[in-house]
């Protein structure tokens, strides 16, 4: 096994060396519905809410998986950071063995459950025939994308970032590729409409995800799998589950409070809800570095301590929370001086404009807070810590924000405004709570 960069040489560049290719892969992952609605765009509006309802439905399968690639990345990093070719391997190979268990899990609810999950989000009865095909497919094909992601977070927690970006930007490339194709048809290929934008995107992650396991059956990079590491093993799917259930419950509270949020911003009229949506457009953009700098973190931190080093491991969190910080700073100068600007690109509605100006400008100063919440609280996970950072997300989100929300909201001096506060101050608390937890250095001493 080759020496990984992280656990040696200057921090800055290892951090950089594992940020940038997750912050491009984190684009290109956004870049492949923003393509697949391009195409189903020229369906029609009906078609454009089936795949959107379609989409919404898919997307909570999402804290599941993210939940298993924590786990991955801790086992893997550590594993990775001691020198232990074989225990990496063994991480990696019964991550990919659960994926599998929980694509299948996935099919058998979309076979079922399918028509009762769209009419559950009030699906109309010309979007509810469109989604429910588009459903079927993605739930059906869904361990492709779990192969695909568990795939990339083995690599990652091995230090290489550069194969899961090659990886996305690949399936983007087919789905440019294979959309117009299935969805319009050509010569031999059938016309497939809402159908022919999921076997498109369903095929194009086959193909990457088949690619990832190529890499990682051939041993070419850190980690070498083989045949024998997708063996069901008792002991280290608790392992991993262990830290990946807390990941799986955060995710899934943060899901959870957005619906609630939007239920009490929609009591505000349309405008609100337009305007809260295309503000979150924006602050979704801005956290990208966050997410991208966090999981550095999480890699970084988990291979520090399988080496031994502890010191290297805190140090290396805190820079790339301080690099955050910078580009939160400027991400929060933008966003408050041009708000009005930016709410007119997605909508020109005076009261649309108003209202998701005052949200920009109230909520992204105390994004800074972020930059601490997501980096410290995805370096915690890297340690195999996962269980703090979801019972911090979980007291200031349903403790917090969501009652101060509520309470404010009725308030007539408050009003939607009352809702972007509750925002800034949970934002605030989670990130103090994140930084104070991890400053302790509890999780310096975890065993995984």
């Amino acid at each position: 096994m080759r020496r990984p960069l992280l656990t040696e040489g200057p921090l800055l560049r290892g951090i950089f060396s594992l940020a940038t290719p997750m912050l491009l892969s984190a684009l290109l992952q956004n870049a492949q519905s923003l393509i697949d609605l391009f195409w189903v765009g020229r369906l029609g509006p009906d078609a454009v809410a089936s795949v959107a309802m379609g989409a919404t439905v898919v997307w909570v399968l999402f804290p599941m998986l993210m939940g298993l690639a924590t786990g991955t990345v801790a086992l893997v990093a550590r594993a990775v950071g001691r020198d232990d070719a074989e225990a990496a391997a063994a991480a990696a190979g019964q991550s990919l063995f659960l994926a599998l268990v929980f694509g299948a899990l996935s099919a058998g609810a979309g076979g079922c459950f399918a028509e009762r999950l769209l009419d559950l989000l009030g699906a109309a009865p010309a979007v509810r025939v469109g989604g429910e095909v588009y459903l079927r497919v993605m739930l059906w094909g869904s361990f492709t994308v779990f192969l695909l992601f568990i795939g990339n977070a083995a690599m990652q927690g091995a230090g290489d970032a550069q194969t899961p970006m090659r990886l996305m930007l690949l399936a983007n490339a087919l789905n440019i590729v294979l959309d117009p194709l299935l969805i319009f048809g050509f010569g031999p290929i059938p016309r497939l409409e809402i159908a022919g934008a999921a076997w498109a995107t369903l095929l194009a992650q086959a193909i990457s995800a088949l690619l990832g396991l190529f890499v990682l059956l051939r041993g070419h990079g850190t980690i070498h799998i083989r045949l024998v590491h997708w063996r069901p093993d008792a002991n280290l799917a608790y392992r991993l589950l262990r830290i990946g259930i807390p990941g799986s419950g955060q995710m899934l509270s943060r899901s959870l409070m957005h619906a609630v949020l939007m239920r009490i911003v929609a009591g505000f009229g349309t405008a609100a809800v337009a305007a809260y949506g295309t503000g979150m457009r924006f602050h979704m953009i801005a956290l990208m570095p966050a997410f991208a700098l966090g999981g550095a973190a999480a890699t970084l931190v988990g291979q520090n301590l399988g080496a031994g080093r502890p010191d290297r491991a805190r140090c290396g969190a805190w820079l790339a929370a301080m690099v955050d910080i910078g580009f939160m700073t400027g991400s929060a100068l933008i966003l408050t001086i041009f708000a009005p600007k930016l709410i007119r690109v997605f909508n020109a509605d005076a009261a649309v404009i108003t209202i998701g100006a005052s949200y920009l400008r109230i909520v992204s100063p105390f994004y800074l807070f972020a930059a601490l919440g997501i980096v410290l609280g995805r370096a915690l996970n890297g340690a195999g810590d996962s269980l703090r950072p979801m019972i911090f997300t979980i007291a200031t989100l349903w403790g917090l924000q969501v009652p101060m929300a509520a309470g404010l909201a009725r308030r007539p001096d408050f009003g939607l405004h009352g809702v972007w506060w509750a925002m800034a101050a949970s934002t605030i608390v989670h990130g103090l709570l994140t930084a104070f937890w991890f400053e302790w250095g509890r999780w310096k001493e975890l065993n995984v």
